[in-house]
């Protein structure tokens, strides 16, 4: 117990997260404190490509071998089950629609890569090492979670076609196309690659996340105080224990898998975090009568403030325990 409470208050204190707590509470203040779009959306790119190309340099210096196909596979089904279960539980534990709950099931199977950023992070701080190609396996958990919404809406009877704009939408999402692109690049020049541009997408990583976790602090804190009516006990209950099963799941992976401490934990930050950059632009072209102040304020007011702060920690902890390490 005092490991975690060390591990909790270590991670509290670090820059990224003391940078989050700092955008959240500016906004919460109202504070005239804000980062340009075309900033933030370039943050945003830099720390996508910086992940991507890192990831395929370590699988190139790793080589394609049964425990990376077998991660890959894993990634995919939990981002496929996870949303039955998100569906499951919003029908019980709150009174939205079968539409916005299948929605919000949508984020909760798919992943956030600033969390996953995070927890590599925090993996760095403990001197933990992880396997490089997890970038690969939260790249594959994008579209299942948006097809297995789809599928739930469907059954429900408001389905709605999967059209060459939809399949657009999810296969070819900015997000999607950069961190796999850059993973490919990284795959393909290897070593060489890496030492080429290592200057500019190491050194900077940390200062840029940084900022880019201020910005996301500001957008969560005026999604908070806007949408204070829509956050039912219920919904905030969801928002925290949904995390919570899912890095179960992620766990369970890394069990079969035979995983290290490092990707194990990482297995739980990609099945505990929800999604607000990929599934929220499927679901405008899927599902436009879905409700977004729902499930943007659910992924990045709570879930995604709850992963950093406390999350994170406990998922190393378990890990830890899990794998001896």
């Amino acid at each position: 117990m005092t490991d975690l409470l060390d591990l909790a208050l270590g991670n509290l204190l670090s820059p990224i997260i003391l940078s989050f707590a700092l955008g959240l509470f500016a906004a919460l203040a109202r504070s005239e404190l804000s980062v340009p779009e075309a900033i933030a959306k370039g943050l945003s790119i830099y720390l996508l490509f910086s992940i991507g190309f890192k990831g395929g340099v370590a699988v190139n210096e790793a080589g394609l071998d049964a425990t990376l196909v077998g991660a890959l596979v894993a990634g995919a089904v939990l981002s496929f089950a996870l949303p039955f279960a998100a569906f499951g539980l919003l029908r019980v534990m709150t009174g939205l629609s079968a539409l916005d709950a299948a929605a919000v099931a949508a984020h909760y199977g798919s992943i956030s890569i600033v969390t996953f950023v995070a927890g590599t992070a925090v993996l760095t701080s403990a001197g933990i090492p992880s396997d490089g190609w997890m970038v690969a396996v939260a790249a594959v958990m994008e579209a299942p979670a948006i097809l297995a919404a789809l599928w739930l809406v469907a059954r429900s009877g408001g389905g709605e076609q999967m059209d060459g704009e939809l399949w657009r939408e999810i296969l070819l999402n900015g997000s999607i196309v950069l961190l796999v692109g850059s993973f490919a690049i990284g795959w393909i020049t290897g070593s060489e690659g890496m030492e080429t541009i290592a200057p500019f997408i190491v050194a900077p990583f940390q200062g840029v996340l940084c900022l880019f976790l201020l910005d996301m602090g500001l957008v969560a804190g005026r999604g908070l105080r806007e949408a204070r009516g829509i956050l039912r006990p219920g919904l905030l209950a969801f928002g925290i224990l949904m995390p919570l099963i899912g890095s179960i799941s992620g766990a369970l992976a890394g069990m079969l898998l035979g995983l290290g401490t490092g990707s194990t934990m990482l297995f739980m930050v990609l099945g505990a975090s929800a999604s607000y950059i990929a599934v929220p632009a499927a679901m405008r072209v899927a599902l436009p009568e879905a409700n977004p102040s729902i499930y943007l304020t659910l992924s990045l007011g709570v879930t995604f403030p709850f992963n950093l702060t406390l999350g994170l920690p406990i998922y190393l902890a378990v890990a830890r325990w899990i794998t001896g390490g």
